[in-house]
């Protein structure tokens, strides 16, 4: 499910410039030696192996972030996905899974979630992770992805393999399609900022003696937060929080993230992840509910089913990124959110691994 927000202006990001990753390596260069494993080194994945990732003392110089999905131009994804070869190659490999063109449909589809746009945002994500994985320093052992970041995390960690990656994120978005076609009709989730904690009490509050349902859907930052609720309730909500001097955002449908959607995590469980097998990630995985660390298929589906009825809750994963001694981290992906906000800049040096910096004509070389 994608988790849709405004943009987060004024907060930097190193982009591929302090990288070093060349723009040259796309148009003229073939892909990186071994599709993008690291040469003269192990590979990521090997770092389960032997090691006890169950406890506090696993350590991890680096971490790859896959971000929730937010309304990207199709003009800026689509010359990545014609351009870098290795999103050209799993375009054509997600061709064959879908059995139409993803560009052609992407390029014709409205709105910025429909089945096209979402299965392209899978796709860049885990183009733009391979191709940079020989240029990572430090090389990142601990993969997280918020919200719909989640799907690409277990593709990208072996959990599911890229073909079952594909149609699961297809599958998903056609079923939320049909869900909230017929339930919860009237539900949306508000993003806000600039509402610190005590603030955010004191309306909430007042939507309990009004009678109203809510249900916070994502903590993104101590002032940054996700409100599902009825869409009545919304200019309300909006005058409320401007006079606490708070900043709405953004009104999302589908909405997510809420335990009255059990029935939709029951239907999706059914229908989409019944006969899919979960493997072993290849390296550990942080969940974007409560931090708490997976290592396991089995930890991993159970992560994305909740990700239908358990909020997000980022400040949660940050710090349990620090405790594992996590200093830089890697958003592989067109991200306007996770890799922007305070809690993440002032905590961890990050990398911004994007189609439109990737693009930017370069130097090969490594920033300290």
């Amino acid at each position: 499910m994608p988790l849709a927000i405004a943009a987060v202006n004024g907060i930097g990001n190193r982009n591929l410039r302090g990288f070093g990753i060349a723009a040259a390596d796309l148009s003229l260069g073939a892909e990186p030696a071994g599709h993008g494993v690291p040469k003269g080194r192990p590979f990521a994945g090997d770092v389960l192996k032997g090691r006890n990732t169950m406890t506090n003392d696993f350590r991890a110089d680096g971490a790859l972030v896959f971000p929730g999905m937010s309304p990207t131009r199709f003009q800026d994804s689509a010359k990545f996905m014609l351009v870098n070869p290795v999103a050209r190659r799993l375009v054509a490999q997600a061709d064959d899974v879908l059995g139409y063109s993803l560009l052609d449909r992407y390029r014709q589809a409205e709105g910025d979630y429909s089945e096209y746009a979402q299965v392209a945002f899978l796709v860049n994500c885990l183009a733009l992770a391979e191709w940079a994985r020989d240029r990572f320093e430090p090389e990142p052992t601990l993969c997280v992805g918020p919200s719909f970041g989640g799907k690409t995390v277990a593709a990208y960690t072996g959990v599911l393999d890229f073909a079952e990656a594909v149609r699961l994120t297809a599958g998903w978005a056609r079923l939320l399609d049909e869900w909230f076609a017929e339930h919860h009709r009237d539900v949306v989730t508000h993003s806000f900022t600039r509402v610190p904690r005590a603030e955010l009490d004191q309306v909430l509050a007042e939507l309990d003696a009004q009678g109203e349902w809510y249900e916070i859907s994502c903590h993104v930052d101590d002032d940054f937060y996700m409100v599902s609720l009825r869409a009545d309730v919304l200019e309300w909500l909006g005058k409320r929080l401007r006079s606490v001097g708070g900043l709405p955002l953004y009104t999302m449908h589908p909405p997510m993230h809420a335990s009255v959607f059990g029935p939709l995590r029951e239907r999706a469980e059914d229908e989409l992840f019944d006969g899919l097998t979960f493997r072993e990630p290849r390296i550990p995985v942080v969940a974007d509910q409560d931090g708490t660390l997976l290592t396991t298929g089995d930890e991993v589906r159970t992560m994305l089913l909740d990700g239908f009825v358990r909020p997000v809750r980022w400040p949660d994963v940050v710090a349990a990124l620090r405790r594992h001694g996590v200093g830089r981290l890697y958003v592989s992906g067109s991200d306007s959110l996770f890799g922007r906000v305070p809690v993440t800049t002032r905590n961890f040096d990050v990398v911004a691994v994007d189609p439109r910096s990737a693009l930017q004509p370069i130097r090969r070389s490594f920033a300290a």
